[in-house]
């Protein structure tokens, strides 16, 4: 195997400087008829599209940033696609892969597409020409993640390393973290540090240039369990962390300090602490920060959607869902969280109000990932009906 360490050179040819984000044109789409109702499907379909190429559950979906007109989703079958969202066109197959694709994306400026494999495989497509141009094996992969201003792709591995490459070159440096997995990643917005979560309930932020580990929550200030996500605020200067211990910290990045801990009750008197059953425990499965007001987001495996006020520090609102929340996203411009749960339902909530505004259906199973367009007018979803869906959600007013 390649010796990561030798080949860790300074990076100093990457601008992490930003480069200006071009705001896409608005394109309009239209789409043909309804794909007709495939097996299986629930009677209410409001979606627009659906992808059907998946033979089996598929587990993630990411949408190219600078048009938002393509997808590329992975799934339990080993593949990964890349397709045209207006009609659910084919592009190209990220063939290669040998064990069931968990994460894939695609680069800041949608030049480059990358598929990774739970086995560690991870490819890079270039898009235009839907050639393969890079691929690395690291172990069990747990996360993967572009940077935001350049070619360089992170990844967390299960035997708690992070690894940076820059792509095509490969050019890499590894961040040793404890010998348990990093299960969670996320690069701030200055592009100059990332943030990692560990089994071990502890999380570093990690310089990109040196290195080096500028912070480390463990003890007291870490998590009890896993850490779960990891999310930040748009100027990067708060970090939340989720875990299993149904615990999120607030973390000011600049001293690694945690601000508050949001604490979530649990509602039924559940199994002892300590080694209770998985099925009857609550955890943070996704959390986010609102752009436009001082909120922030935590959804839970019971099904719950807490607003917490970031000003005050208190829970403003608790949006309950029938069954687990698997992942949320807020809308770039508007305190809107969009939510997808195991009952396979997409809602959109207000989170000023703590009403929902509306709901889409479609999967005849649990949601495992989605993604919302820079405007907010669509959503792509996955599920473990093997299908993916593309959903208008545009409302006239907003």
């Amino acid at each position: 195997p390649p010796r990561a360490d030798d080949l860790a050179e300074e990076m100093e040819d990457v601008d992490f400087d930003d480069e200006g984000a071009e705001e896409p044109d608005a394109e309009a789409w239209e789409t043909e008829d309804d794909e007709g109702v495939e097996d299986g499907m629930e009677a209410q379909d409001d979606s627009e599209v659906t992808f059907s190429l998946h033979s089996a559950s598929v587990f993630c979906v990411s949408l190219d940033p600078k048009t938002n007109t393509l997808a590329v989703t992975g799934g339990e079958d080993d593949k990964a696609f890349v397709w045209r969202v207006s009609d659910g066109e084919l592009l190209f197959e990220c063939s290669g892969h040998k064990d069931s694709v968990t994460c894939a994306g695609f680069s800041h400026d949608s030049v480059f597409v990358a598929t990774g494999d739970m086995s560690g495989l991870i490819k890079v497509w270039r898009v235009d020409t839907k050639e393969e141009v890079w691929s690395f094996e690291v172990g069990d992969l747990e996360w993967m993640e572009w940077h935001p201003q350049a070619h360089v792709l992170l990844a967390g591995t299960a035997d708690g390393n992070s690894w940076m490459w820059k792509i095509p070159s490969g050019d890499c440096k590894t961040f040793q973290g404890p010998a348990c997995p990093a299960t969670c990643g996320r690069i701030l917005p200055d592009g100059k540090r990332v943030v990692v979560g560990y089994e071990d309930g502890t999380m570093r932020i990690w310089d990109l240039k040196q290195g080096t580990s500028l912070h480390v929550l463990k003890g007291q200030d870490g998590h009890q369990d896993p850490l779960t996500c990891v999310a930040s605020n748009q100027d990067g200067s708060l970090i939340m962390t989720g875990s299993v211990d149904c615990h999120a910290k607030l973390v000011n990045s600049a001293t690694g300090k945690v601000v508050c801990v949001f604490k979530m009750e649990s509602v039924a008197p559940k199994a002892p602490t300590g080694e209770g059953e998985e099925a009857e425990s609550n955890s943070v499965e996704s959390l986010g920060f609102c752009n436009v007001m001082p909120l922030a987001a935590v959804g839970y495996l019971d099904g719950t959607l807490a607003i917490y006020d970031l000003s005050t520090q208190n829970l403003r609102h608790k949006c309950q869902h029938e069954s687990g929340i698997v992942q949320l996203l807020w809308e770039e411009t508007s305190a809107v969280v969009y939510t997808c749960s195991l009952d396979g339902a997409v809602r959109l909530w207000d989170a000023r109000s703590g009403k929902m505004i509306s709901e889409y259906r479609g999967h005849s199973a649990e949601i495992l990932d989605f993604a919302v367009n820079k405007d907010a007018s669509i959503v792509v979803t996955t599920s473990g009906d093997h299908q993916a869906k593309v959903f208008c959600v545009q409302r006239p007013d907003r």
